[in-house]
């Protein structure tokens, strides 16, 4: 059985990896950079993202400034104006939150996390959030699912993360707690022989919690 769950959020709870990476390779086609997928995962992986690109098409460090901000901004606006539901969750965590405490660890940053959970249910089955803010390094450093570790008191036995990506999968691996991936169409290729578990859907997530399947 575990006590406690720690769930990433992009690509777990709302489907919004692919519109974080649209928003990227919207800003680097403004100077005539292609922002190459396999890449971007590649890169993700290692703890980079959009900019590894930028820099090694020459593109330089003001203009990467100015590009970010971009990139912030189609970002929140896909947020307000795309689907990114993921059918069921809402369920699922009511029904989990019967048998383990819950938690959010996520690379998001406060303000694109508040503004996804401005009208959603999911924050009420949580016991804390941590954001990008809340942290010096981020995953596929283990110092994220540590810090969820320490807020719960749990013991890494009594845990299970729940990722999506190859990223989040080695910073739990790192931290040395039984990770779930979860499939997403997006980070599907990845690596994820590391995983504890491998699911379809969150709903497999309540027979693991009650140690219905070991």
């Amino acid at each position: 059985m575990k006590s406690y769950v720690l769930f990433d959020h992009d690509g777990v709870l709302v489907d919004t990896e692919h519109w974080y990476w649209t928003a990227g390779e919207r800003a680097l086609a403004d100077v005539g950079v292609v922002l190459d997928k396999a890449q971007y995962l590649s890169d993700m992986t290692r703890g980079l993202g959009t900019w590894a690109q930028a820099r090694a098409a020459g593109v330089d460090e003001p203009t990467i400034d100015r590009l970010r901000v971009a990139r912030d901004g189609y970002y929140q606006e896909y947020l307000r104006t795309q689907p990114i539901e993921i059918d069921g969750v809402v369920d699922v965590l009511a029904e989990l939150s019967r048998h383990a405490r819950l938690a959010i660890v996520t690379t998001s940053k406060r303000a694109d996390f508040d503004l996804i959970h401005e009208r959603r249910q999911i924050r009420a089955f949580m016991d804390f959030v941590l954001v990008r803010e809340d942290y010096q390094r981020a995953k596929p450093d283990p110092e994220p699912y540590l810090a969820g570790l320490r807020r719960f008191g749990a013991e890494r036995p009594d845990t299970l993360v729940v990722e999506d990506s190859a990223r989040g999968l080695a910073s739990a691996v790192a931290a040395g707690i039984d990770c779930a991936v979860v499939d997403n169409h997006f980070t599907r290729d990845g690596d994820f022989s590391g995983a504890r578990y491998r699911i379809e859907t969150l709903r497999e997530l309540v027979d693991i919690v009650r140690g219905e399947i070991g």
